[in-house]
């Protein structure tokens, strides 16, 4: 056996994956090619789908591709952009110098060689290693040195543009044992050159790339060594290499295989890199609080450094080279000896103090710490600048769309004008980017790189471009169109923040270290441009002289997970970083207050540097005040799924603790801390202006061990000076993070108090009692005081006691008595226990309240509790789980009341405005649209039922009638087949009714052929294609608002496009509101759809709604009343939502509703049944007691199936589950198919509510071994039975009786509305003459057209009334609402292995019937249409006009060999015609007939081709292709392939009609403007004429090559045994042999007539001209031989 060989391979960057849409490529061809023979071509394709999705994350479906999968070059596996034919390049990367590098070598063996042998030399035996689309190249090895010279050039071969992005630069020591890596950097190619029409090829540098990794201490056993690999932020600088890359195109193609080059290039010059300069970190230190306990036992301090300057503890790098005699001796800051009098980077070491024994802190009080680091950089601030810019115009967009988003959430007015204030705001920030970045261009700046100048560039034409975009957009900005608005302005902002950062490095990183006992233990990183001083303030570090708080983490992996949420210590600094002849701009940053010292009085002088500490004279005393109300949303750290939670507030060197609330997520402590003598430095001014910062911990309290963290929060006081008087607070929300997770929200507020001397509290809000209890340690627990905390008014909870469902056991026993709890600020109300969970878990009663009081801001609301107890044996409770419901808004009720409808009624009448004509419209004619019974429109979705008003509505003062608009066709009172049954029928006159007669007889006849082949799938087809219309026209209405927004001026067009979107709005409604707007926009799609284009538009067709995603998301998933809460138990540990789906134990169903109570006297709103609120917001809901239902599931087909085999198919067939009845459908599983029909419905009975969640389940049939689940979904069948939406089964648009349209409803619509009228409590209906009254509500009859004076009334029953009023339900005053109508639903198929990926989609609905009520009838047929058998006979009886191929070999004419190739299937099922030989005019004659077998769907007008795919094939495949009949004109050749002439291609549905001549036969036939008559063999069923056939230019062009004469009969299969015909002229019905010239025959075969009719036809005159000559030469060579002797013998007389 031979070893595996590499076929292909193909190389791609993750990045390029994560950049593209929905970061997936779907059903791409990815090219295989040779690595070691890059110009050998493909080595073939792979189709795959590629995706990159994080942790939970659910991968959205991919959205459906018009183009045909199998094109491959149509779908390579290319991002967008790049072109399939892509040329080569080379990516030369240039490698000069490093310096900095650490001087310890990690491995075990140096370390051994040291001990041995005394050398103390550097042992770092550097090198660099580059990687790139797979390949890598590595420098030489420089030894022993930290400042290595290489000038060596790594060359890559690689297509262009590359699918690799990113490329890997190592710095890595040479080693015996093993190489260690010393640092990396990745560039990444998108960030260093633009594709843009002005972009630029890849370009780097020349210039230094900081590398960062684990400290340089070297330790053997560096537990951060991942670090320098670049997994994870550095937390140390690991020195620096200088670097350039350029990108060169090529375009030869005989390139050598994809291999490194590495070279020698030329040193390079200081001056082209930069220039030297001094820079100064500054640092003050005036807070060193919240240090980990763990670390107070040693000696503390903080060290400051950038780069190796500053770095006292693991040394620097001050050695040069030792044999590099040609470097340069300048060549970097490292190469300068350091002396200690560079920098004070480190604080005297101190022992922590604490007052709490929680955190400690330095004592540093009076005496601040100063550090700072002098070092040399090469001077490109530039770039810094830059970002710093950018970074402060994308700052203030984001702050300003936080803002806007919080007015859109609180649905506030204001949020339209603030959003034009933003996009103002950005338009001339970014005027101003572009005036300073104009000046900058044109500064000479030494060591500006070809990158700094092409990134300059770009940054000023994206930001111009966004400028101009954003002006246009704020012009563009309304009340309706603000949220489309406001995401386009994130646009903007992702645009930004891409800019930001420079792909170049300048300065390094600063840190801060703290150190104890001599080791590193904890960090912080701050990016060199935070701090970077400028005279511009734009161009100025965001925390440059500005105090920040900065929290020191652990390192490394450490900082992330439950070790890494604590912090280490918090920092109050003032830090500064610039060149050292500005450092007098660092003094007015530093807080006032301190004596002025030598060094900053004379800081102006060059060699004075900062101080070594400031000496603060000014401090302020304070009280603080921590008024903590509650919090919501906490994270659950227990095995129950709660906390016991309390908080921590933390303010400088102080600490305290509220009280600890059991169990609860949220917690209300309405706890005031109070901490006298806060000691605040600085001066007053300050201070009110810059408050210290407050931290506020949230822990969760164990009784075994630490108290687990649960959420951080930082928060500002107010402060309250002496002499200023005293405002009173309010409560804010602070959210909580856990790391990068959000932790919950903290509703509390907090002040800094400042008394006058000998005055405890003035105006200040006077420390209120404390609470009955005390609080140990701590002293008195003291409530927040009565005018911070919320005001309270009285509410009524009222729940709803539904039941409980899918209870899992705990520990280890099952749940079987279980209550439900529900708390609220402290309240609870109890359901009554289940007696059996498993028999009934429906509560009995389920409605109970309470009276309580609650803020009455909204805001300040508690949450509510769920929770659910198992109450077992000897009076135990055992937690089962909990739900939190953190916002209370959505199950808040605020009745109407008669003065609110007075108010609405007075502004409505306002706001009247005259119409077109100058009158008034206060009257309203709400259009109605119910289906006529027996026929339906004149074109399109026939009977669709209109719900929309018209366009005339403009106020809802006056009661006004409900017009019903109904079409005529097809009414009258003779039901025929297939019709519904006319009840009640309303009188009409004779003359109506003749009318109404001859109108139906004309549809009927229109319509007869058509009718036989009616079925449901009829109706789903109409159905796909109406969705299809309205989508086209969707498309079109905002293609029309896109070019509206334009052009033009932009305010006035901005009012234009609003009043022509207000106009199209209402056009929308109109055209939804008739039949006329419903069959013009089916005419639409009969147009545009590419099937509908061979078929007219069909009349009378009923429709149904083919909804594209569940019926949940278009009925809020049926939770009117009835809501589904989850309930949670265990401790949550990361931020995912996998993980709470681990965490589900149950579900419990119920409702909520808050009111204030006592209602309003003048109320004027009813519950949700219609009832009077003041007997229960729940009253009249239906029983929750079990009932039997029998359920019909129908499911139609599934699309998009993931493949389970390995010839990338699928065998699957359908599973339902309802309770503990499931049902298989495996016998009648679909072949290989990943778009099956299955046309199912599945019966099943069951038991609500113990059966109520149905799994409708797609498996995978296996031959061998279990069958795999592709997918399955999971609908709540109980929500849908209960709700008032009505969803047991849908309406359908026409109430028929039998056919295709069936009422499947054992309730008439009369009975229905009935019903509906008596549950919600309201008068009617009645009926009358064309009108029905419900309540105060009057549905009128009338016309589609409302100009018509006089419109015919028609003949309608009651039935289709009642019908059209249900279509309209939600028009019914206070209970109305819209109702399910007929329908299939496309849910989305997952399975539990794969979360959160979707596996097909399924396309069903569900039917269900009370098993009390009357049965409804057989279910509907929706078994997949069979196909039925047909025969194709076609005769080709002559040709004409073919081009002439060949050269006859003897005499050079033109003639061609014609025969005629057919097919219908597919080419394997070809037939051909004998051969007509030499045809030298083109003519051909054939008499020869071709006979096609095929099965043939009518109605999607598809031919069906079952067949095995292989010989090993279990069982046939299925598939479906389109009529199409090819014809081709080949010449055929004896010794070489032949040639193809030409071809043609009918559809069998639509194809031009057969010309009568041969001269009349031109390619004009095939137009497709509608000007050729059209065929339909199906219908006509024989046809003869001629066609044309062609060919296609490579200009698209086509080419006319010959003509075919042919006749196409099509026959059933029985017409077919009854008449049977031969193939070619064979019995039986056999063929006449065609009359060919007798010219037409094979040469080699036939020699005498290739005598006869080549040599002899061609060359006759020449051969008798030949003979001739030879006859005359015989004669006179005779006569001149014989006249001399015949001459002698005359003269001699012998």
């Amino acid at each position: 056996m031979r070893s595996n060989k590499v076929l292909g391979s193909f190389k791609l960057d993750v990045a390029t994956v994560w950049s593209q849409p929905e970061h997936q490529f779907y059903h791409k061809w990815a090219l295989l090619t040779d690595p070691d023979d890059i110009t050998g071509g493909p080595k073939g394709y792979l189709k795959c789908d590629v995706c990159v999705v994080g942790k939970g994350d659910a991968i959205k479906p991919p959205l459906r591709n018009e183009k045909d999968e199998d094109d491959i070059e149509g779908n390579l596996l290319l991002p967008d952009g790049v072109p399939a034919e892509r040329q080569r390049a080379k990516f030369i990367v240039r490698v000069y110098r490093a310096d900095g590098l650490p001087k310890i070598n990690s491995s075990i063996l140096a370390n051994v060689k040291k001990a041995f042998t005394g050398d103390s030399r550097d042992l770092v035996h550097p090198y660099v290693q580059v990687s790139f689309a797979g390949l890598s190249g590595r420098s030489s090895v420089r030894r022993n040195t930290t400042c290595p010279v290489w000038n060596e050039q790594v060359v890559f071969t690689e297509m262009f543009p590359p699918l690799c992005q990113r490329l890997k630069i190592q710095v890595r020591d040479n080693d015996a044992v093993n190489d260690t890596v010393i640092g990396t950097h990745f560039l990444d190619l998108t960030t260093i050159s633009n594709d843009g029409e002005k972009g630029f090829l890849p370009t780097f540098g020349p210039a230094y790339v900081n590398l960062y990794g684990s400290t340089r201490g070297g330790s053997v056993m560096d537990e951060h060594a991942s670090l320098n690999a670049g997994l994870g932020e550095g937390i140390a600088y690991r020195g620096r290499i200088l670097l350039a890359l350029r990108c060169q195109i090529t375009d030869q193609l005989d390139v050598a295989p994809s291999e490194v080059e590495v070279e020698t290039t030329i040193p390079i010059q200081e001056s082209n890199y930069g220039k030297n300069e001094d820079f100064l970190v500054f640092m003050s230190i005036h807070e060193a609080t919240m240090i980990e306990k763990r670390v107070s036992d040693k000696h503390v301090y903080f060290e400051l450094s950038i780069g190796n300057g500053g770095n006292n503890l693991d040394g620097c790098s001050n050695a040069r080279p030792s044999s590099d005699d040609d470097s340069d001796p300048e060549s970097g800051p490292e190469s300068i000896s350091t002396e200690t009098t560079m920098w004070q980077s480190t604080t005297p070491p101190a022992k922590p103090m604490t007052n709490d024994k929680i955190y400690y802190f330095l004592p540093f009080w009076d005496d601040k710490p100063c550090l700072y680091v002098r070092t040399v950089f090469q001077d490109h601030r530039r770039r810094l600048f830059n970002s710093n810019i950018i970074d402060g115009i994308a700052t203030k967009l984001e702050e300003g769309l936080g803002e806007v988003s919080a007015l859109l959430d609180e649905e506030d007015g204001s949020a339209e004008r603030k959003l034009r204030e933003v996009l103002e705001e950005l338009v001339s920030a970014c005027g101003r980017y572009l005036s300073l970045a104009r000046a900058a261009a044109a500064a000479s700046t030494p060591g500006r790189t070809k990158l700094d100048k092409e990134r300059l560039r770009l940054c000023q034409r994206e930001i111009d471009h966004l400028g101009s975009t954003a002006r246009h957009t704020k012009a563009l900005v309304t009340r309706h169109s603000l949220r489309e608005r406001y995401k386009t302005s994130h646009t903007y902002l992702t645009k930004l923040k891409a800019l930001i950062e420079d792909p170049q490095h300048s300065l390094p990183d600063v840190f801060v270290w703290m150190v104890s006992g001599g080791k590193r233990v904890a960090y912080q990183r701050i990016p060199a441009r935070y701090l970077l001083f400028s005279q511009v303030a734009e161009e100025r570090g965001r925390h440059c002289g500005i105090t920040q708080t900065v929290f020191i983490k652990l390192p490394g992996r450490k900082s992330s997970g439950p070790e890494g949420w604590g912090i280490q210590a918090k920092l109050q600094v003032n830090m500064w970083l610039g060149l050292i002849k500005q450092k007098q701009n660092l003094v007015p940053g530093i807080p006032k207050g301190y004596e002025l010292c030598y060094e900053l009085r004379n800081i102006e002088r060059t060699l004075t540097l900062p101080p070594i500490s400031l000496h603060y004279t000014q401090k302020q005393t304070f009280q603080l005040r921590a008024h903590m109300y509650q919090a919501r949303s906490l994270i659950a750290s227990d095995s129950s799924g709660l906390s016991d939670p309390f908080a921590r507030v933390i303010m400088g060197e102080h600490c305290r603790v509220t009280q600890v609330i059991d169990e609860t997520l949220s917690p209300t402590w309405d706890e005031m801390l109070v901490m006298d003598d806060i000691l605040v430095y600085g001066t007053r001014d300050e201070i009110k202006a810059d408050p210290p910062i407050i931290v506020i911990e949230i822990f969760d309290q164990d009784n075994v061990g630490k108290s687990e963290f649960i959420g951080r929060a930082l928060a500002r006081p107010h402060i309250k000076l002496r002499e200023e008087a005293y405002q009173r607070p309010h409560l804010e929300w602070h959210d909580l993070f856990r790391g990068t997770d959000h932790a919950g929200e903290l509703l509390a507020t907090f002040e800094l108090l400042q008394f006058q001397d000998g005055e405890e509290g003035g105006d200040v809000v006077a420390v209120p009692q404390a609470k009955e209890h005390y609080g140990g340690d701590n002293g008195p627990m003291l409530p927040v005081p009565r005018g911070i905390r919320p005001t309270l008014a009285k509410y009524r909870l009222e729940v709803l006691f539904w039941g409980l469902r899918d209870l899992k056991r705990i520990h280890l026993l099952t749940v079987d008595r279980p209550r439900v709890d529900v708390e609220v600020a402290g309240h609870i109300i109890q359901s009554a226990v289940l007696t059996s969970a498993r028999k009934n878990p429906n509560f009995t009663n389920p409605v109970k309240y309470i009276d309580l009081e609650l803020p009455e801001q909204e805001l300040y609301c508690p949450p509510i509790t769920i929770r659910v107890v198992d109450c077992r044996s000897f009076g135990r409770f055992t937690l089962v789980g909990t739900h939190i419901i953190s916002s209370l808004h959505r199950y808040m009720w605020t009745p109407a009341t008669k003065r609110d409808r007075e108010a609405a009624a007075a502004a409505a009448r306002n706001s009247l405005s005259p119409g077109e004509d100058g009158t008034l419209h206060p009257n309203n004619s709400n259009s109605l649209v119910p289906n006529n019974v027996h026929g339906g429109l004149p074109s399109g979705r026939g009977g669709s039922v209109s719900y929309s008003r018209r366009e005339t509505e403009r106020s809802p003062l006056l009661q006004k009638d409900t017009v019903i608009t109904i079409d005529y066709v097809g009414v009258g009172p003779v039901v025929p087949s297939g019709s519904g049954t006319v009840s009640k029928l309303v009188a009409v006159t004779k003359k109506e009714k003749s009318e109404a007669n001859r109108r139906r007889k004309q549809s009927m006849m229109e319509e007869e052929d058509d009718e036989e082949n009616r079925d449901w799938w009829t109706k789903y087809f109409s159905s796909l294609e109406a969705v299809a219309a309205q989508q086209q026209e969707e498309r079109t209405a905002r293609d029309r608002v896109d070019g509206g927004e334009a052009g033009g001026d932009q305010q006035a067009g901005a009012q234009q496009q609003e009043e022509r979107g207000q106009r199209e709005i209402a056009g929308d409604k109109k055209r939804h509101t008739t039949f006329k707007a419903t069959s013009t926009a089916a005419k639409l799609a009969a147009r545009l759809s590419p099937k509908t284009q061979r078929r007219k538009p069909k009349h009378n067709i009923a429709t149904l709604k083919v909804i594209p995603g569940e019926l949940e998301t278009d009925f809020s998933g049926f939770r009117e009343w009835l809501h589904t809460f989850h309930l949670y138990r265990g401790k949550k540990t990361g931020g995912d939502d996998m993980e709470d789906e681990g965490r589900i134990v149950g579900k419990f169903k119920g409702s909520l509703k808050l009111y204030r109570w006592p209602l309003p006297k003048d109320i004027d709103d009813t519950t949700i049944t219609g009832g009077d609120p003041q007997y229960g917001f729940f009253q009249g809901l239906p029983s929750n007691d079990p009932i039997h239902v029998l359920v019909r599931v129908y499911v139609i087909r599934a699309y998009d199936l993931h493949p389970m085999d390995l010839n990338g198919k699928a065998d699957p067939y359908i599973v339902v589950q309802l309770g503990g009845k499931k049902v298989s459908d495996k016998e009648n599983y679909i072949s290989k198919q990943l778009n099956p029909v299955f046309g199912k419905c599945f019966e099943v009975e069951a038991t609500f509510p113990q059966d109520s969640m149905l799994t409708v389940q797609v498996l995978d049939w296996d031959l061998v071994g279990s069958d795999d689940m592709i997918g399955e979904t999971k609908i709540d069948l109980e929500n849908r039975f209960y709700s008032r939406h009505r969803a047991t089964c849908g309406l359908p648009t026409r109430y028929e009786l039998a056919g295709y349209n069936q009422w499947r409803d054992p309730m008439k619509p009369t009975q229905i509305l009935a019903r509906l009228c008596k549950e919600s409590r309201l008068d009617g209906p009645h009926y009358g003459p064309g009108k029905v009254r419900v309540a105060t509500k009057t549905f009128t009859l009338g016309s589609i057209d409302d100009h018509d004076p006089q419109p015919p009334r028609p003949l309608v029953s009651e039935e289709q009334l009642a019908l059209a009023v249900l279509h309209r339900w939600e028009e019914v005053p206070k209970v109305g609402c819209r109702l399910v109508s007929e329908h299939i639903e496309t849910r989305p198929l997952y399975n539990l292995d794969k979360p959160g990926i979707e596996q097909g989609k399924i396309e069903m609905w569900v039917d269900m019937f009370p098993m009390d009520m009357p049965l409804p009838g057989p279910p509907l047929d929706v078994t997949p249409r069979k196909p039925k058998s047909y025969e194709l006979r076609i005769v080709i009886w002559n040709t004409d006009d073919v081009v002439l191929e060949d050269d006859a070999f003897f005499t050079g004419e033109k003639m061609s060999d014609i025969y005629v190739k057919g097919w219908l299937k597919g080419p394997e099922d070809t037939q051909c015609t004998d051969i007509h030989y030499r045809s030298l005019t083109g003519e051909g004659n054939f008499n020869w007939r071709f006979v096609f077998p095929f099965e043939y769907l009518v109605a999607e007008e598809k031919i069906v081709i079952s067949r095995k795919e292989s010989l090993f094939s279990w069982d046939e495949t299925e598939c479906k292709i389109p009529a199409r009949l090819e014809f081709q004109v080949w010449d055929a050749d004896h010794f070489s392939a032949d040639d193809f002439l030409g071809a043609i291609t009918l559809d069998l549905n639509r194809f031009p009609r057969g010309a009568k001549s041969s001269k009349l036969c031109t390619l004009n036939m095939l137009k497709t403007d509608g000007t050729v008559p059209m065929v339909n063999i199906f219908k006509q069923r024989r046809v003869k004429g001629w066609w044309p056939f062609y060919i296609k230019k490579e200009n698209e062009e086509m080419e006319l090559t010959g003509k075919v004469e042919a006749e196409i009969h099509l026959l059933t299969k029985d017409e077919a045994e009854k008449n049977p015909a031969g193939l070619g002229r064979n019995e039986p019905d056999p063929l006449e042999k065609p009359n060919r010239p007798d010219a037409s025959f094979m040469w080699f075969l036939n020699p005498l007539k290739s005598i006869r009719y080549i040599i002899w036809h061609n060359y006759k005159w020449a051969i008798l001209k030949l003979l001739a000559f030879f006859a005359l030469t015989i004669f006179f060579v005779l006569f001149f031989y014989s006249v001399p002797g015949f001459t002698v013998k005359k003269i001699l007389g012998a």
